[in-house]
């Protein structure tokens, strides 16, 4: 195998790609694009997210110490990429995307009602790296679309049609996995299911026939 080098390239692909949400002490409220997001931590469980000090949510989250994570769908590719390539200095994002804005928890930022995960952050500390701030941020709720979740309260992320971002590009996440977690050590047959296979939602009746509707496909 044959490759070439390249110095001082973070080269990590894909990534997730978020919309964060905030809000400042005089109420405005503001959404911009992350790629550059993670998990840091399980107790507490905590998470991080890189900002460039010229962006107006840096000035927003660094004024309250709060934010919130909204992971968008496959529907929501386009207005990902307005909020990352639009400032909130110039034109309202959350007008012209026509997003539907919730009222926190736990926090005073709103999260996104499209996105079907939104996770509220409130910041322990930020810490100046270069071009970018990154901020550590210890998660205090979560919102998780109930068609999202089976008869047994398992979360099924595959359901959710979420998006990656990979060297400039966005694409969709597959619904079929490749493995489980442990699957190589494991005694029993746990061998991956095959790529082009679909995911079967649990055929088991649901409680009543709210439920049933809450489960329809999450575009």
């Amino acid at each position: 195998m044959s490759k070439n080098i390249f110095k001082g390239s973070v080269v990590l692909n894909p990534v997730p790609v978020v919309l964060v949400t905030s809000r400042n002490k005089e109420h405005k409220n503001n959404v911009f694009t992350v790629a550059w997001t993670g998990t840091v931590c399980t107790k507490p469980p905590m998470l991080s997210i890189a900002i460039r000090p010229e962006r107006l949510s840096y000035e927003f989250i660094k004024e309250t110490m709060e934010f919130t994570v909204n992971l968008p769908t496959r529907k929501l590719t386009k207005e990902t990429d307005y909020c990352g390539v639009r400032s909130g200095r110039q034109v309202d994002k959350i007008k012209e995307m026509n997003f539907t804005l919730k009222e926190g928890k736990e926090v005073n930022s709103p999260y996104i009602e499209e996105c079907p995960v939104n996770i509220e952050c409130k910041v322990k500390s930020i810490i100046p790296l270069g071009t970018h701030d990154l901020f550590l941020a210890e998660v205090v709720c979560s919102h998780i679309d109930q068609r999202l979740m089976d008869e047994n309260e398992k979360i099924h992320f595959e359901w959710a049609n979420l998006i990656a971002y990979s060297h400039g590009e966005y694409f969709p996440i597959p619904k079929t996995p490749i493995g489980k977690f442990g699957y190589s050590v494991a005694k029993t047959n746990s061998t991956p299911k095959a790529e082009n296979k679909s995911i079967k939602k649990p055929k088991k009746s649901l409680k009543n026939k709210s439920e049933k509707k809450k489960r329809k496909k999450v575009k």
